[in-house]
């Protein structure tokens, strides 16, 4: 980098599209938002002119409210012409909630890696009308805070049919190396990894667009979760293989597209911090595992504030991920309590 590469973090749009609006921010590419049920309050999806239709990069949680915000935004913005094509960067309700809905009813083509084709799909089909012992003895596992287990135990367990519209069978699949054409530029395919498996993100050979979906965010971090599917999981070190390849391809110039908050410039300088705050965060947590910890009690190092009851499920299943990567890398031991929760600690 020269001495007049810019560094900062800038954000050309400060203020988001207003519900069944869109900001076209690079030519034939709009920018539009969906409400969620949920602290995190919205998703952004895009939409890329294709002459005789739209590409449709994610689609929201699936529900009655989006599809009527899907309906105005065809009517309005996207001027009546068909979305012909979903893409989808990666398997979370938030993103691919919908996209039956517009393979069915619709007719349009489903573009996503494999991987998150068939999580969605595996997900989608099973329902639970009471919770697994499974998922309840992770629960314990991880020290979850008693009165909140109980709590949690007394609703109906989250199920993905309720957040992801029926998916028919059959979707097209891209791989890392991949070109895809989309609103009349070539995007190269590259993989993330960590926040979820097979990640697609979407760097363009003609300007400096990069969708990067929730692999790298603008201002807050992907959440990096174990769950009970594969408790010893480590997105961590996943998230940051990734992060450290992608870097490689980044480059102060380009539009950062994400997936929530806003569209930004300073893609280098974004990423450093995002790999240097999960190391620091690690390190916060080795110093704290002195004494054996459960994963519920290593909120306050990881995450420098107070965690709330909505915000509780995030933050625990985001502490194991962090403590199984200490554990995988060899930093700490683990030893199960006479309750079944596992307690860490840094090895002496």
């Amino acid at each position: 980098m020269d001495g007049n590469t810019p560094l900062a973090i800038r954000y050309p749009w400060p203020d988001p599209p207003a519900e069944g609006e869109a900001v076209e921010i690079a030519q034939g590419v709009l920018w539009m938002r969906l409400p969620l049920p949920m602290a995190l309050d919205h998703v952004n999806v895009y939409a890329l002119n294709d002459g005789d239709g739209w590409t449709v990069i994610d689609t929201g949680m699936s529900s009655n409210k989006t599809r009527r915000i899907w309906e105005s935004l065809m009517a309005g913005p996207l001027g009546g012409k068909p979305i012909t094509r979903i893409v989808v960067t990666h398997h979370h309700p938030d993103h691919i909630g919908n996209a039956g809905w517009f393979q069915s009813e619709h007719g349009a083509e489903l573009v996503t890696t494999r991987t998150a084709w068939l999580f969605a799909r595996m997900l989608q089909l099973d329902v639970q009308e009471s919770w697994p012992q499974e998922t309840l003895d992770y629960y314990r596992s991880a020290g979850m805070d008693a009165e909140f287990l109980a709590k949690r135990m007394t609703q109906r367990p989250f199920n993905f049919c309720d957040t992801v519209y029926p998916m028919p069978l059959g979707f097209t699949r891209i791989k890392q190396g991949n070109v895809i054409r989309m609103g009349g530029r070539d995007w190269d395919v590259h993989m993330g990894n960590g926040h979820a498996p097979e990640h697609a993100t979407f760097w363009s050979r003609d300007d400096d667009l990069v969708i990067t979906g929730d692999q790298i965010l603008s201002s807050i971090s992907p959440n990096l979760g174990v769950y009970v599917t594969e408790p010893m999981a480590d997105p961590v070190a996943e998230w940051l293989e990734a992060c450290e390849r992608l870097k490689e391809l980044a480059r102060p110039e380009q539009l950062a597209l994400g997936g929530h908050k806003l569209p930004f410039t300073g893609l280098p300088i974004r990423m450093k911090q995002l790999i240097e705050n999960h190391h620091s965060a690690l390190e916060r947590l080795q110093d704290f595992l002195d004494t054996p910890k459960t994963a519920a009690a290593c909120f306050t190092p990881l995450f420098k504030r107070q965690i709330g009851e909505g915000e509780y499920g995030l933050a625990l299943v985001e502490a194991v991920a962090h403590l199984n990567h200490l554990y995988h890398i060899g930093i700490v031991t683990r030893t199960r309590r006479a309750d079944g929760a596992w307690e860490f600690q840094r090895k002496r």
